[in-house]
């Protein structure tokens, strides 16, 4: 059975039972047959969850790589929706069955499955990685690219046992992020405590809220204030964020309505439970009624997970990283009856495959002709080494 569920983490779940109707696409030519599905469901809720692959594909990067099997873009009706707001489970669409709602309710009660022990894997060593970083810094000397995002994956494989609420539980606990989900169906199980939106459309008004520049909590409050401090003045952490800045106004630009783009927030300081981001908010308006397909060829891939400009540093990406992201890096949200749409950026993930049983957990991070290897390296051992140990030690 086919169920998703998002988490605010403010008091209120949006939660998808079954699947009535599906959209995949497997050739990123034919994005636009997405618009028909899309308009045929309208006034009911769909869920979208979109592979990084897809936006290989509009930009025409060459690979090698294979896929990993996930499709370059899925759009589902649930037979049934559920509402969880104030502690009260309401249906919005399809009937009202003990079963949806059964499933529905045991969304947010306590598990009490143990959790797998797996034990992890670096796909590439240190050494690789800090060599990777000096090569895509040669890149940046020659002024090929200006920033890149660079990442690198963890795995697990055989993986038999993977009870996903409880594991999403867990790591919701630790990170509690505002675009938290989980979700499985019969071929993949996907948990998230993503903290970053790509796009909200509210109508015709559109924002991104791009992420770059991390840094871990402090032990004390003095210590926590100081690392807040020194992240929001950080001279590297703030042009990596200005120039997404810059490049996300750029996509915004091309379906913006004329002299409607703008910075709402730059380089402000958010704080979660196991770190301190900077975030920058950018928005636009746009025409009433614009194709999703158009939004997603001028958004995606989103920006803080590319680097500038975009198309060579999804290439030099592609070039030097060891595993291909599919659905990582991507992203996964829905689409409201009305038709706005909010969607998250897939990190702080794990993304399990049922038919092969591997799991994976991603990280990447930007690397700028300032940035020390050394440094990224450990950016990245703070961003997901917590969540790596829910399930097991890893082998960095």
């Amino acid at each position: 059975m086919s169920r998703i569920a998002f988490n605010n983490n403010k008091g209120k779940w949006l939660i998808g039972i079954g699947e009535a109707a599906v959209f995949e696409l497997q050739d990123a030519s034919q994005l636009e047959t997405a618009n028909a599905f899309i308009v045929a469901n309208r006034g009911a809720t769909l869920f979208v969850a979109i592979s990084y692959d897809l936006g290989k594909s509009l930009l025409n990067t060459q690979t090698k790589k294979a896929n990993n099997s996930f499709p370059l873009l899925r759009i589902w009706r649930a037979e049934q929706v559920y509402e969880q707001q104030n502690d009260q489970l309401q249906l919005l669409e399809g009937e009202d069955t003990t079963d949806a709602r059964d499933l529905a309710e045991a969304c947010f009660t306590p598990s009490n499955e143990d959790l797998p022990k797996v034990n992890w894997k670096a796909r590439e060593s240190k050494e690789t990685y800090l060599k990777h970083v000096s090569f895509l810094q040669d890149h940046i000397q020659q002024g090929n690219i200006y920033e890149i995002n660079y990442c690198q994956e963890f795995y697990a494989e055989n993986v038999i046992d993977f009870p996903t609420k409880a594991i999403y539980q867990a790591l919701n606990a630790l990170a509690a992020p505002p675009f938290s989900f989980f979700w499985e169906n019969d071929q993949w199980k996907v948990v998230s405590a993503s903290p970053e939106r790509f796009f909200q459309l509210k109508g015709t008004h559109l924002l991104s809220q791009p992420i770059k520049g991390t840094a871990k909590r402090g032990s004390t409050i003095e210590e926590d204030e100081a690392i807040k401090h020194q992240l929001q003045t950080s001279s590297k952490e703030r042009s990596e964020n200005i120039m997404i800045v810059d490049l996300v106004r750029n996509d915004c630009s091309k379906i913006a309505t004329k002299n409607s783009v703008s910075v709402d927030e730059l380089c402000e300081i958010y704080t979660f439970p196991t770190v301190h981001q900077m975030i920058s908010t950018v928005s636009c308006e746009v025409q009433p009624s614009v194709p999703f397909s158009d939004l997603i060829k001028a958004l995606f891939p989103m920006g803080s997970m590319t680097g500038a400009p975009k198309k060579a540093a999804v290439q030099l990406a592609e070039d030097v990283e060891s595993f291909s992201r599919g659905l990582y890096s991507g992203s996964v949200g829905y689409i409201s009856p009305n038709g706005d749409i909010d969607l998250n950026v897939m990190i702080r993930s794990f993304i399990y495959n049922k038919a092969t049983n591997y799991l994976s957990c991603a990280v990447g991070g930007a690397i700028t002709q300032p940035a020390l290897p050394e440094n990224e390296y450990e950016e990245c051992r703070i961003k997901v080494g917590k969540i790596l140990s829910i399930l097991g030690p890893c082998q960095w």
